[in-house]
């Protein structure tokens, strides 16, 4: 397929908009970002969680009350023959500060992780583009200690 460059401009203002909305914990537009049936594997390489809503919960009640930063940068994208879905792999980077009420779970004050996200992205009924499928692989991860 001959890639639309409008298309490609499109996905990354999605994942831009992804990052963004998430680490500013504007939850309603971020749920936005993602398809109704996402699937986003979790870090520990095990569990899978589907569904926007659940998705949401998920990442909120991991993310609510940290200070985040996500980056990606250099997106590798191959269109689907039809053009309403595209794989995306993205460099990228993030910074994660725990809050308090995260002690009990995660023996870390915070990391700074490197890696890649791999990403599938389908185009709706309402021309928007939306994250349907994630998968972060990290390839360095930096924790920090509690004080």
């Amino acid at each position: 397929m001959t890639v639309n460059f409008a298309d490609w401009l499109a996905v990354c203002e999605a994942k831009a908009s992804y990052c963004r909305l998430l680490d500013t914990k504007q939850w309603e537009a971020w749920a936005d970002c993602l398809a109704e049936d996402v699937a986003i594997a979790a870090p520990n390489g095990k569990d899978v969680i589907r569904g926007r809503a659940e998705v949401v919960k998920w990442v909120r009640g991991n993310l609510e009350t940290a200070k985040s930063a996500h980056q990606v940068h250099a997106p590798e994208m191959t269109f689907s023959d039809d053009g309403q879905s595209v794989d995306v792999i993205w460099a990228m980077n993030d910074r994660v500060a725990w809050a308090e009420d995260k002690r009990d779970v995660i023996p870390f004050a915070g990391h700074t992780g490197y890696g890649h996200y791999h990403d599938r992205f389908t185009k709706g009924a309402d021309g928007k583009w939306r994250l349907a499928a994630l998968e972060l692989r990290y390839i360095h991860i930096e924790m920090y200690p509690l004080s």
